[in-house]
């Protein structure tokens, strides 16, 4: 492992990881600062949840070195296991059971869990503590999933497609929940589609196509390495809309400005978004 592991949640070098032909993980290096949130995305089958797979130990590997919270995910204790909290795309509680009665449950498997009444109110179920788990709704049975992934008081926080099925104020709120408990020193790993989450979320971002990772870093940064062309918009006098991809739209518009003697028309310079950059690095670019 690298000399700085230990100022790391997650350190993967070379991760590896093959389901008979079919290369899922191929060669990954990653590392996670304690505290941080960081951002894995890519395209269905580029990995992602392979990976998380591994670093909770819920999947041997191929190759590699993985260190999660100083320890190895495959030889990973029970005590150990109580650090890492996990919330996966199709969790679901017994039905039958109210939110209380879920969460004090789990509240029982850890050492040192929160009190189930804190964490009922920081997902925002308070209101609902009493309700059967079936009279939920899918947004509120998701805000479940994630109180029993945080009851333990995880040093970590791995979450897969968090949000998936929530609706634009659900997802919002749930943004507030990630916020606080990265406030409180959680760190957590996010994998989603959702880019707008990704920047509204994440301190980092990388993304994985094909079992590795191209593009790492912040998400302006990214926007900023992978996302130079601009495009440009105007009218032309006799009404012809005109677009022109260019890296250097403010000499572009100088030259308008000169042409057009003054105010152009129709004018637009819109930068590439997360999302442009995005699809151009897993070569998804002609699919918008």
């Amino acid at each position: 492992m690298t000399a700085h592991a230990n100022e790391l949640a997650v350190d993967v070098r070379g991760l590896r990881k093959r389901y008979g032909d079919v290369t899922a993980v191929d060669g990954i290096d990653l590392g996670i600062g304690r505290g941080e949130v960081f951002g894995l995305l890519g395209p269905n089958g580029a990995g992602k949840t392979t990976t998380v797979e591994i670093l909770q130990g819920n999947r041997g590997r191929d190759a590699g070195e993985v260190s999660v919270l100083g320890a190895d995910p495959a030889k990973g204790t029970r005590a150990w296991r109580s650090r890492v909290g996990i919330v996966w795309q199709d969790e679901s509680a017994p039905a039958e059971l109210t939110v209380r009665e879920t969460v004090r449950h789990f509240a029982r498997y850890y050492p040192s869990p929160r009190d189930p009444e804190e964490v009922i109110g920081l997902v925002g179920l308070a209101e609902k503590a009493g309700s059967r788990i079936k009279g939920l709704s899918g947004g509120q049975r998701r805000r479940l999933d994630v109180a029993l992934g945080v009851i333990g008081g995880p040093e970590l926080l791995l979450l897969d497609e968090p949000t998936t099925g929530f609706d634009p104020a659900a997802r919002r709120r749930f943004w507030e929940l990630i916020r606080t408990l990265s406030d409180e020193g959680t760190t957590i790993l996010l994998t989603t589609h959702y880019l707008e989450e990704a920047e509204a979320l994440a301190d980092r971002l990388a993304v994985v196509t094909e079992g590795r990772i191209v593009a790492e870093g912040r998400p302006a940064a990214l926007r900023e390495r992978h996302g130079t062309e601009a495009t440009v918009e105007w009218t032309e006098p006799d009404g012809t809309p005109r677009t022109e991809r260019t890296e250097t739209p403010t000499r572009t518009v100088a030259e308008l400005t000169h042409r057009f003697d003054g105010e152009i028309p129709g004018l637009r310079v819109s930068r590439p978004t997360l999302e442009d950059v995005y699809l151009r690095l897993t070569g998804q670019e002609d699919a918008r």
